[in-house]
């Protein structure tokens, strides 16, 4: 998604100021200039999320319940800019955080069908609680060592490709068939003007990726809305308005605190909810420690080992996150890759996530842009955030049988089941059942075992909750 980091060049000078020594900004062959120019481009490409959480978050609830997307947009913005300037501060890295993608969509779309919406960021708020102790111990190391790289490879493009379906029926690509489970628009063909424009904002964003246009994804999004807006008063598209009141307001922070730990088990089962913190530890765990150590590697601050410096500070914050995203009801809060797009313009202290923290905090007050993208534009960037992610699927080996299926098996199950939660699962289940009767058995880990045994527990709640009972 970025072009290649320029190698840093470490000084030896001394640091010309409080602010020079604190970041080390001098030590780490940077400037001042360099980590403003590199925040603002790591805003400008994370950006889209202010307006996209709020859309993926719109599911409703067992109760029927939908956030407000105004305010949840003004909470995602609040919760990425303040969680950015801690992170900077505390770990002095050039890594942004804002609501994670796969995570919220694992909420929306796994979670919130069973629990109301409070008790989901409750769930989120247990995650983070598990991931700080986990980080302070440091099992949350000694664990992500011991997952095969090709499964964790495997969740990214399986929440990849799970996103870009959702994108697609979202805009109305897929639907369902009629003699056939799916199909393309109604009837084989696109009939619908929304559906058209989805299309061409997807493919105007894929141009600008492409050529590698800083801010592309944003960039899409608007020029999608204004045509839209345009195509809408000379041809009325169905489910199309646009809200007046301006695009400045005060943000709507009436979600902060909106958490319900009082769940109610007539409705999920304890089964059902401990893989649900489960599967929410496990991406979140994961994901952050993956795209961590690829943004250290981009910004050349790691060791051979791929450890950086204050690895364990910034894992533990990276655990916060979570923790205040459930609580703001902006879904977890955790690192983005985007950060990347800051890196490549010399962005190599925590000074860059002080520029970007600021960035969103103002965005907060033109939350009011929220309502003017029609579902049917950013479901474009849910496909072209799905096909970024499918990218890391170069780096999976399948050259043996005992990979392959289970990367295969994470990566499909994941979309054609409509849930995140079941292709971790049998991608883990399967891993440890193909390498243990194929003779390989020494080789998984543990750990290995004790997780598929939870997912085979998970598979089999409905009959296990109607034994209990």
């Amino acid at each position: 998604m970025t072009a290649p980091a320029p190698t840093t060049t470490r000084s030896d000078s001394e640091p010309r100021n409080g602010l020079d020594r604190f970041f080390e900004i001098t030590r780490r062959g940077s400037t001042v200039g360099a980590e403003v120019r590199g925040g603002l481009v790591t805003f400008v490409t994370m950006a889209y999320i202010v307006i996209l959480n709020p859309i993926i978050l719109s599911t409703p609830d067992v109760d029927g319940t939908i956030l407000a997307p105004g305010a949840v947009a003004a909470s995602t913005a609040l919760t990425a800019g303040f969680m950015t300037i801690l992170f900077g501060i505390v770990t002095r890295l050039p890594f942004a955080f804002a609501a994670g993608l796969g995570i919220n969509a694992f909420l929306a779309f796994s979670v919130v069908g069973q629990v109301t919406w409070g008790e989901a960021m409750a769930l989120t708020i247990i995650n983070g609680l598990i991931i700080v102790l986990l980080a302070a111990t440091g099992l949350r190391k000694m664990i992500f060592d011991a997952v095969p790289v090709q499964l964790k490879l495997a969740i990214t493009v399986g929440i990849g490709l799970f996103i870009a379906f959702v994108g697609f029926v979202n805009a109305g690509f897929v639907n369902t068939g009629g003699g056939t489970p799916l199909e393309l628009g109604t009837g084989g063909s696109i009939t619908s003007i929304g559906t058209l424009l989805f299309v061409v904002t997807l493919l105007v964003g894929g141009i600008l990726i492409a050529l590698k246009i800083k801010g592309a994804i944003l960039i899409a999004l608007v020029a999608g809305t204004i045509v839209a807006a345009i195509v809408n008063i000379f041809t009325p598209i169905a489910d199309f308005g646009l809200a007046g009141g301006g695009l400045f307001a005060l943000p709507d922070l009436s979600l902060i605190g909106a958490v319900d730990f009082g769940f109610d088990f007539a409705k999920v089962g304890f089964v059902a909810l401990l893989m649900f913190v489960f599967t929410l530890v496990f991406t979140n765990f994961f994901d952050a420690m993956g795209t961590m150590t690829g943004l250290a590697k981009e910004a050349d601050l790691a060791d051979a080992k791929g450890d950086f410096p204050r690895i364990k500070s910034a894992l533990i914050v990276e655990g916060v996150g979570a923790v205040v995203g459930g609580a703001t009801s902006s879904s977890s809060s955790t690192v983005f890759v985007e950060s990347g797009s800051g890196i490549g313009e010399g962005a190599r202290t925590g000074l860059a996530n002080v520029v970007t923290g600021v960035l969103f905090l103002l965005a907060m007050f033109l939350t009011p842009i929220t309502g003017l993208v029609p579902d049917f534009i950013a479901a474009a960037a849910l496909v072209l955030v799905g096909a970024m992610m499918l990218a890391q699927i170069k780096n999976i080996d399948f050259s043996e049988f005992n990979v392959l299926l289970p990367v295969f098996l994470t990566v499909t199950v994941m979309p054609l089941t409509y849930s995140i939660a079941n292709g971790i699962g049998a991608g883990f289940v399967s891993w440890v059942l193909v390498n243990a009767l194929s003779g390989k058995a020494r080789k998984v880990h543990w750990l290995l075992w004790v997780v598929a045994a939870g997912f085979v527990v998970f598979f089999a709640r409905g009959p296990i909750e109607a034994l209990l009972a």
